[in-house]
Formats: structure tokens, sequence, C-alpha cells
């Protein structure tokens, strides 16, 4: 399979498109760098190479991943989600996060968790996770707090109307400059609205379905 050339640095093929076979880097090349793997990118050896097609894209201050637009996801550690509680164990909750296998998030994995004030989650919670752990053949591990240890904007979700769209839709709602979709209906009405990676977006306002029927729209147009 031929292979795109890499002189060292992922950043000529950044915003490009990607397919399958073609090495972005060859780390035999670099100096002492650390760099990130998201989606999409897999280490072989000294190459980076990509194993699905997409936009590569990156993020500061060294992360890469390849964004395409799919209903299946394909979790990866640090993505933010929407999951969906669907079992509670003693030592976990089970969570439907969309990928091929259940996740699981520790009971301890809350700030300040612990065995005294373990939070109780029916099944069918929606819940707003970071991935911690997403490693092949394993379930992935989740957590409700930030890399500092805070909760930040984790946690259940009450109330609001969660629906379901593509990745690459997903990725576009949380772009910067905002996504001209927010932008406009946030002139209009105030809102709420957690987007996960997943492909899942929960909103809370008076309005809902005016909300879900512009996305909707946009998913049709983007896909």
């Amino acid at each position: 399979m031929e292979t795109k050339p890499s002189n060292g640095s992922p950043a000529k093929f950044v915003d490009q498109l990607v397919v399958p076979g073609d090495v972005i880097l060859d780390l035999s090349t670099m100096a002492e760098q650390t760099i990130k793997l998201g989606g999409g990118l897999r280490q072989d050896c000294d190459a980076i190479s990509v194993i699905k097609a997409g936009i590569l894209r990156f993020s500061k201050p060294n992360k890469y991943w390849v964004e395409s637009s799919q209903k299946r996801y394909v979790p990866c550690a640090e993505d933010s989600v929407l999951g969906i509680v669907v079992d509670c164990k003693p030592d976990n909750f089970l969570v439907d996060i969309k990928g091929p296998s259940v996740a699981f998030l520790p009971v301890l994995a809350f700030e300040g968790g612990t065995r005294r004030n373990i939070p109780r989650f029916e099944a069918g919670t929606l819940i707003y996770v970071r991935v911690v752990k997403a490693n092949p053949g394993m379930n992935p591990e989740l957590s409700c707090v930030d890399a500092t240890g805070k909760a930040a904007q984790y946690g259940a979700l009450k109330e609001g109307l969660m629906f379901e769209c593509s990745t690459g839709l997903s990725r576009m709602l949380l772009s910067s400059p905002t996504c001209p979709v927010l932008e406009t209906l946030g002139k209009k009405l105030p809102f709420e609205i957690a987007v996960g990676l997943n492909g899942r977006v929960w909103v809370m306002f008076f309005c809902c379905i005016l909300f879900v029927t512009s996305v909707n729209l946009w998913d049709s147009v983007w896909t």
C-alpha cells in the first residue's frame, strides 16, 4: 500500500484528508517530543499511521486525531461523552456510551468520592462523563471528574431532552468559533447544552422541539 511520506512532523497533514495506511509521522526522525494520539491513529514501531479515513485534526499542545462523520462511536481517552446507566454493581456503574462494549464508571470516580457518599444512579440515568481508559479488547473506564480531580461539568443530567446525531456533527457543535446553529438559537432562546463526542446531545430550554428539528436538518446536510 502506498503511503504518504513524512518529514518528521505531521503538521503538513493537519486539516487534510487522510486514509488508512497513510504514515503521518516517523518517530525515528524526531527529537525528544511527546505527542498524544486520538481516534483514527495508531503507532507501529516508529511510524504513526492512519487507520480510518477522515480529516487529521490537531489541538494544542500535542494531540492529533482523525475526525470523520459516523454513527458508530469508537471510545478514545479524554473524550467527553453522554452515557446511560444500564446497571449498578457494588463497585461500578455499567454505562452505555454507544461503543462496541459497555463502559464502567467506578463508584469512587467522583469529586471527593468515598464509600460513605456513593452516588445513587438508577438504570436509565443520563450522565456526562469523561473517558479515562479506552484500550482495544477492554471495557472503557469512565470518570465524573476532570484531569484536576474536580467535578467541573460532569455528572447526572436531569430533565431536558437527549437525542442522537453523527459523531461529526457532535464535533462541529463543539467547534470554535461557535457553531452557527447554537449561535443563532442562543440569540433567540436561553438554553443549556451538553454535547458528547459519542453522538449524543442533551439540551434544556423551553422549545426543545425547535432545537432538535434545526439540528437534525443540519445533520442531514452534514452527513
